[in-house]
């Protein structure tokens, strides 16, 4: 029987350039899909997974991040006199156990990979853990690691999330060369990180989900320099399909949004919007008159 998955790591260390001026003062996780930051999605998509622990690596100027999943005692005393217990309680839903959330700093930007490393001490010897990137935020049912969970158990080995990608795009991602194709999963032969247009092995990219065994982060002990002069956790998994440790891809049931661009941010706002009861009806008619004003501008 595999050992079950139940710590995170997100690494969180990013300086969110893309999203200036407003990443000068605040965390790019801590930017709100709706009324809810990024973060909080990817720790809800965690939780439903059975994650217990969750590893933040982070970098200078993200105590805001920090601050969020804290007690906020005078908001929650004052949101309780006025009997507005709705708010009360999904404030409460955000606070995390003492001893639940560590954090532990990058101090130099050399990759995925040495960020991932950089929480090897919180991570027993002999523990598989998952990675999650809060960039990628996935409206699925149930969540994305939920469906990695339940096809690990099968499996074991490591696991990465997957998803169809054009050809012309598969520079931009991992991209797996697939050995057997099983449907939803995939055993991979090997892994490429962000290959030259036209080499691709397949279209299958792969995006900010994974589960891995104990001896990727032994590989990454090495610290070897891979695509960029940076230490790559693509290589790392790599290593694990050379060593016949089986490497495995889900391709997942959901829409991803990438929301470390602009225009996945602005999408996934849009899709999250249509999702709430309440804002859907006055948000759905707001669009259609753009949509209506823009054609009739043409």
């Amino acid at each position: 029987m595999n050992r079950k998955v139940t710590k995170a790591i997100f690494p969180v260390a990013g300086l969110g350039t893309r999203f200036l001026p407003a990443t000068k003062s605040i965390p790019k996780e801590i930017m709100t899909l709706v009324d809810r930051p990024l973060i909080q999605y990817a720790i809800d998509e965690a939780r439903a997974a059975g994650i217990k622990e969750f590893i933040f690596v982070t970098s200078r100027g993200k105590g805001a991040l920090e601050d969020y999943f804290d007690h906020a005692h005078e908001l929650e005393a004052s949101l309780k006199q006025k009997g507005k217990n709705d708010l009360l309680d999904m404030l409460r839903e955000t606070n995390m156990e003492s001893g639940a959330i560590a954090y532990i700093r990058q101090h130099k930007a050399l990759g995925l990979g040495h960020a991932v490393w950089c929480a090897r001490r919180l991570v027993a010897e002999d523990e598989p853990f998952a990675v999650i990137l809060t960039d990628d935020v996935i409206m699925g049912e149930p969540p994305c690691l939920q469906q990695m969970i339940e096809a690990y158990e099968e499996t074991g080995g490591s696991m990465v999330a997957t998803m169809e990608v054009p050809a012309e795009k598969a520079q931009a991602y991992g991209v797996l060369d697939v050995a057997e194709d099983m449907g939803a999963i995939v055993k991979a032969r090997g892994m490429v990180e962000k290959p030259a247009p036209g080499t691709a092995p397949s279209n299958l990219a792969v995006i900010g989900r994974y589960i891995l065994a104990p001896t990727v982060m032994q590989n990454l002990n090495k610290l070897k320099q891979g695509s960029g002069g940076e230490i790559q956790l693509t290589d790392a998994i790599a290593d694990e399909i050379e060593a016949d440790r089986g490497v495995y891809g889900l391709r997942f049931r959901g829409q991803r949004f990438d929301c470390g661009s602009k225009a996945g941010f602005l999408q996934a706002t849009v899709a999250f919007g249509l999702e709430r009861d309440e804002l859907r009806e006055e948000f759905s008619d707001y669009l259609a008159d753009v949509v209506s004003m823009r054609r009739a501008a043409e």
